[in-house]
């Protein structure tokens, strides 16, 4: 399979040749939705908390005698079975991370990637830079390309130029190629990558 290559003017200036064996398969999108599903749980705050019967307001003296009064027998007013007691088994400060399988994370990546070159959502460039930093060129940049709306850029080693200028854009994320996860190429309508990326990428997941 051969992708075609552009430059900032969304002119073609080459091609690069991806495996079929990592794009060009059947998308698996369970993998990719347990990947979004880690990684979501992982960024759960897990802040709940109820009081149990230690910790809720109240006194600890037994408010009658345990015999002789008709009435069932209590220890203490904040027994979990009164108005105001404690909670049994209510939720407490946890996190929710989990880990999948690094064959499992891979795979997923490996088929959210194909699923966005096989939908024409992937544009490959030979280069992600702009020469200052001003948030209108990176926009005009991204605007030639074809690119609108939510958009991941990844690049081998990310420009800092271009991280600052596209750091206002809403929607628009910029990441090394080590770093990208199922879940960042699944949420963007778009992925732009480098040549040099891409090249890495498929090196990575094959």
């Amino acid at each position: 399979m051969t992708v075609d290559v552009v430059n900032a003017e969304n002119k073609k200036v080459g091609t690069v040749a991806v495996s079929d064996a990592v794009f060009g398969g059947r998308v698996k999108t369970d993998l990719i939705h347990e990947s979004v599903v880690r990684a979501n749980a992982a960024e759960r705050r897990g802040t709940h908390a109820t009081k149990n019967r230690a910790l809720v307001s109240g006194s600890g003296k037994k408010p009658w005698r345990q015999k002789g009064t008709g009435r069932a027998r209590v220890g203490e007013i904040r027994n979990p079975l009164w108005r105001k007691g404690g909670t049994v088994f209510g939720p407490q400060p946890r996190s929710y991370e989990y880990q999948l399988p690094k064959k499992v994370e891979k795979g997923a990546l490996r088929a959210a990637l194909a699923a966005k070159l096989q939908g024409g959502s992937m544009v490959v460039v030979d280069a992600l830079a702009v020469p200052a930093v001003k948030t209108r060129a990176a926009v005009e940049m991204l605007k030639t390309i074809g690119v609108t709306g939510k958009a991941l850029l990844v690049d081998v080693r990310p420009d800092e130029t271009l991280a600052l200028s596209v750091r206002n854009v809403p929607g628009v994320h910029l990441l090394p190629s080590n770093r990208i996860t199922a879940r960042d190429v699944a949420n963007t309508r778009t992925v732009v990558v480098t040549r040099a990326a891409l090249e890495k990428l498929e090196a990575a997941l094959g």
